[in-house]
């Protein structure tokens, strides 16, 4: 889907602190992803980041990613042993890892290749005889699956780390679990306990400052040392949770891009990146789906009132985008545009849903019971009627659950519509500035675009609406230029 965000312009002297803190000594939590680490060029990109950081004193802790498509190949092959006919697809993929990871040692610590090769060859070893048993038994459980997901950053965390010792820089490797990551049991998409955090400054606060720890992202266990895995943005969820542990000044996500744009460029070619965003904005965007960090990978920053920056690793000297608890306001109320095309709508209807208790109750739990995420809402005062936004790989079965609920009586009928796309317009300065939505929806109708459904959170951070397929880029474009997003504040 084409997600795009924005973030609100900050002052030059609320910038400039944090740039002034950055000069000094500092504790540092940074997480690489998979573009940054994909090759071995990039590899050498992020030591000399590290390395710049090492030699001016400051505290560093890194969380690494998988090689980029590393981890989609393994779900892809972990999805297809089951009922597979043969077997012969696991020795070229466990080739094929081998090759790109062995290449990637050699060009970025040529002097640890027997080293660090002959690890990556045990995890390989381990990895083809996983996929071996679950072929042979029919059978891929999710405690099995999270195992085996989890292999991209096994064996791509040891190279950063050779890279470190080639540049004369002492490191060692630790897995999630080993880092302190303690977390509930569901596989696929665990999360955090809150005593991770006593964990994680027992285990990792003695080797600040002495070695720099790459820690393997994106995993963590339970209680019982079964290995998990975070679910979506995982490894950023996992720099978070380490970055909450170890009490760090910062945490840096280094990506490919130089931080958070006003829009999609994709659709709006003018869009530019913004300076600074607060956690209920990046919240907002991301529970509409908006590709920033996860609203889990917020929440542990969030709660020990850390500084989160986005920075591209191949543009390391651009500011970025920060992320804090306030931001600085400007003039503009509306601070970000999201546009997501691949959605579709479902409408519930019928009157005997008026007046009758746990209509609501029956829609959603039956919902969550067949695994669909529900993007919006929107309820007539009627009560006659419900409209739902989800995403549209979720369509089919959530037609298939509700109509469940037709054949109980409880909801006359249900249909849906494809030819929709939703766009969410979020700003934390629209709580309680007046006319911010007769704005948007009068920008709107100007231009000739019909809104079919309207949902605002109590935050008023948010305010989402649904118009037809082609009119998506249409509205973004037609608000981006209303709220002047393109152009650089007054700082």
């Amino acid at each position: 889907s084409s997600a795009s965000i924005l973030l609100f312009c900050g002052s030059y002297s609320y910038i400039n602190k944090w740039h002034s803190q950055s000069e000094r000594e500092m504790r540092f939590l940074m997480k690489f992803g998979g573009t940054s680490v994909a090759d071995a060029q990039c590899i050498r990109n992020v030591v000399d980041i590290l390395e710049k950081h090492h030699k001016a004193g400051d505290e560093l802790a890194v969380v690494v990613s998988a090689q980029r498509g590393v981890t989609d190949q393994l779900i892809e092959i972990t999805s297809k042993l089951p009922t597979a006919k043969d077997d012969t697809a696991i020795e070229p993929l466990i080739q094929a890892l081998g090759k790109r990871h062995m290449t990637t040692l050699e060009g970025a610590a040529p002097d640890y290749i027997a080293e660090t090769g002959s690890v990556i060859e045990d995890r390989l070893i381990s990895l083809q005889n996983i996929l071996f048993a679950v072929y042979n038994l029919r059978e891929l459980t999710p405690r099995s699956k999270d195992y085996i997901i989890s292999f991209g950053e096994r064996m791509l965390a040891p190279i950063i780390s050779a890279a470190l010792r080639q540049r004369g820089i002492p490191s060692s490797v630790i897995d999630g679990c080993d880092a302190g990551i303690l977390t509930t049991p569901q596989h696929g998409e665990s999360t955090a306990l809150l005593e991770s955090d006593a964990r994680i400054k027992k285990r990792l606060g003695p080797l600040l400052g002495k070695e720099i720890p790459i820690i393997m992202g994106f995993m963590g266990c339970t209680r019982n040392g079964v290995v998990t895995t975070l679910g979506r943005s995982g490894s950023d969820y996992s720099a978070s949770i380490i970055g909450a542990g170890i009490e760090a000044d910062e945490i840096w996500i280094w990506t490919d891009v130089d931080g958070i744009m006003t829009c999609d460029p994709r659709v709006i070619n003018d869009a530019r990146v913004m300076s600074s965003l607060s956690y209920i904005e990046v919240m907002e965007l991301s529970y509409f789906g908006a590709k920033v960090m996860h609203p889990r990978s917020i929440e542990p920053a969030m709660r020990k009132n850390i500084l989160v920056r986005v920075k591209n690793t191949f543009n390391p000297s651009h500011m970025g985008t920060v992320i804090v608890r306030n931001g600085q306001r400007d003039h503009r109320v509306v601070k970000a545009l999201t546009y997501i095309d691949k959605v579709a709508a479902i409408n519930i209807n019928g009157a005997q849903m008026i007046g009758r208790p746990g209509v609501a109750k029956a829609i959603f739990t039956i919902l969550a019971d067949h695994e669909v995420n529900v993007m919006m809402i929107s309820q007539g005062s009627s009560e006659a009627n419900i409209s739902l936004i989800v995403d549209e790989a979720h369509l089919n079965a959530a037609v298939h659950a509700l109509s469940d609920l037709v054949k109980q009586g409880i909801v006359r009928e249900v249909t849906h519509n494809h030819d929709v796309c939703a766009v969410a317009v979020v700003g934390a300065g629209m709580a309680g500035a007046p006319g911010t939505g007769g704005r948007i929806f009068t920008a709107l109708g100007k231009t000739g675009v019909n809104v079919m459904m309207i949902s605002q959170g109590s935050s008023e951070a948010n305010i989402s609406f649904v118009v037809k397929q082609q009119d998506g880029p249409k509205a973004v474009r037609v608000l981006h230029d209303e709220f002047r997003l393109s152009e650089v504040c007054d700082e």
